[in-house]
């Protein structure tokens, strides 16, 4: 499950993002830049405010020399925030300072950034993970100048997490994010999704916070079960206090696309047929070894049956995104070689199914450069009654529908 982590700069911001039932508050100055660093007695007025009822992370400034940033991290690890977060320097320095932050990262829960924008170096993950690190997280260093979609595609920000999981860190995706991109980046599996300019007013990232624009990110995300050793469900009693609108129970943990915007029993039968058309990319696929080492032509047409939503306006949270069916094409092909467009179809048609309000699909997939024309394979699958269920992005957790013992 997707984390939904709010930066913010004080503790009415803090008490706005509650209220609106982010899950990770994180303290950030904005108005000094991708990651600048709140002063210590605001940090630690945040965490009193907040009370235990969600975790709070606070960003550190370090300094390349070993001792002063192992201080930063202490002091504000000593205000009892979760985890500390910080930018990992694109200097040769990285790899030694990584090595001795290393003992203060069994005691702290350390998370370093790294600037896609800037070309990060991802083979410290390795590095990080040896030392102890809690986690890695995605950034963009240059706000507005690019979201982070712009500088990583989908199936980059996919083999990011999946490499982070492989090392047993957390993975966490930001960099002046949308609310569009929020089911785009599900699919993913990242840990934490961030945000700052998209909860503020005019989106502008060192503006007041505003709480309207909180609660359409919140219900992009699935969200009240907390995963993690240090992320944990809040109580009832803690979800009446901060005004959450969301019941932990009866949510859709959709590979695909979060919550399913809104609950089941808001559906009308109407049904909405989302498609993209004659979509060619180049694809390396074929059994024959002359097929491989090269790119073949392939085009997808895929139309998606949508259960509507019995809700009118233009608001993103009635909206099955058909630039969730590229995503999945796009993570699909990332994989490497396929040796058969029957093996597309197939992973396509299971992706785009495990969205809840998804009825049915046609997937057709055709290789152009085999003969004059096309060759490949069309089919059509439905959702079944047994597939209805909850659909877990983790293996081994309690269904949501479930009562807790």
């Amino acid at each position: 499950m997707t984390l939904m982590l709010t930066s913010v700069s004080s503790v009415a911001e803090a008490e706005i993002v509650l209220a609106g039932g982010a899950d990770v508050i994180d303290c950030k100055d904005a108005s000094r830049g991708a990651l600048g660093a709140l002063p210590l007695a605001e940090i630690a007025a945040i965490v009193a405010a907040v009370a235990g009822r969600r975790p709070v992370s606070a960003v550190v400034e370090l300094s390349h020399d070993p001792e002063p940033a192992r201080r930063a991290i202490e002091e504000a690890a000593a205000l009892g925030v979760a985890f500390v977060k910080f930018a990992l320097p694109a200097t040769p320095d990285a790899e030694a300072l990584i090595v001795a932050l290393a003992p203060l990262a069994q005691r702290v829960r350390l998370v370093a950034v790294l600037f896609a924008d800037l070309g990060p170096d991802l083979e410290l993950l390795p590095r990080l993970a040896r030392a102890g690190f809690a986690g890695a997280l995605l950034d963009t260093a240059h706000k507005g100048k690019g979201r982070l979609l712009e500088h990583f595609d989908i199936g980059a920000l996919s083999s990011f997490v999946e490499r982070c999981h492989a090392l047993g860190l957390e993975a966490g995706l930001a960099g002046s994010l949308e609310a569009p991109d929020v089911p785009r980046l599900l699919v993913t599996g990242a840990e934490v999704i961030g945000f700052r300019g998209a909860l503020c007013a005019g989106h502008d990232r060192r503006s007041a916070i505003d709480a309207q624009a909180v609660a359409l990110i919140r219900d992009l995300i699935p969200g009240d079960v907390i995963a993690g050793d240090v992320l944990r469900a809040p109580s009832a009693a803690s979800r009446a206090e901060t005004k959450s609108p969301r019941p932990a129970a009866n949510v859709d943990w959709s590979l695909v696309v979060g919550r399913g915007f809104l609950e089941s029993r808001e559906r009308s039968r109407e049904i909405d047929h989302i498609f993209v058309r004659d979509l060619v990319i180049p694809v390396e696929i074929g059994a024959y070894d002359f097929e491989r080492g090269r790119t073949q032509r392939v085009r997808f047409n895929v139309d998606v049956d949508v259960t509507r939503v019995s809700v009118s306006g233009d608001d993103m949270r009635n909206v099955f995104s058909y630039d969730v069916i590229m995503d999945a094409i796009k993570m699909i092909l990332a994989s490497g070689h396929i040796e058969l467009v029957e093996t597309i179809a197939e992973r396509l048609a299971e992706l785009v199914l495990r969205h809840e309000r998804v009825q049915g699909v046609n997937v057709q997939v055709e290789k152009l450069d085999v003969a004059p024309g096309a060759v490949g394979v069309r089919i059509r699958r439905e959702r079944q009654a047994e597939t209805a269920k909850v659909h877990h992005l983790f293996p081994g957790l309690p269904d949501a529908a479930e009562p807790k013992s």
